[in-house]
């Protein structure tokens, strides 16, 4: 074997499909794109969701409901998981800067507390929103409730 010698193996290359080349090319006429219209054409688009006159799926199903843009979410902890997050990250102040550094919240998370649970510590909380049931327990326990805006 030489290098001048090297060829693919058989069957590994195909010949070009050369479209509108005549008849001869075998593919003529009208070059496998059927007949008239604009898909056969150049430059030829469709709108997105176009279905071909038929009712468009956004259009077919109902509507239902809708978003309220004044909602606000929160990351929501409730009170039989702060004994435990204390523990295992040693966090006595419950607040928004402790919180994101042990990766329990993203930066733009808004904090509600909620009275799921017991808590037999006393913590400071620095939070956005508390369930009263939550404060009434957090007070209770000998802990403070600082509400941040």
């Amino acid at each position: 074997m030489q290098l001048h010698t090297l060829r693919p193996a058989k069957g590994a290359t195909h010949k070009e499909k050369r479209i509108g080349r005549g008849e001869a090319s075998g593919k003529g006429g009208t070059s496998t794109k059927g007949n008239k219209g604009g898909q056969s054409r150049a430059g030829y688009k469709s709108k997105k969701a176009h279905e071909g006159g038929q009712m468009p799926i956004q259009r077919r199903i109902p509507k239902r409901g809708f978003t309220n843009i004044n909602r606000v979410e929160y990351k929501v902890i409730n009170l039989g998981q702060i004994d435990h997050y204390a523990e295992k990250y040693g966090i006595t102040e419950f607040n928004l800067q402790n919180l994101y550094i042990n990766g329990l919240i993203s930066q733009t998370d808004s904090i509600k507390i909620l009275g799921n649970g017991e808590i037999k510590g006393s913590f400071t909380f620095k939070v956005h929103a508390i369930s009263e049931k939550a404060n009434a327990a957090i007070v209770a326990a000998g802990g403070t409730v600082e509400i941040v805006k």
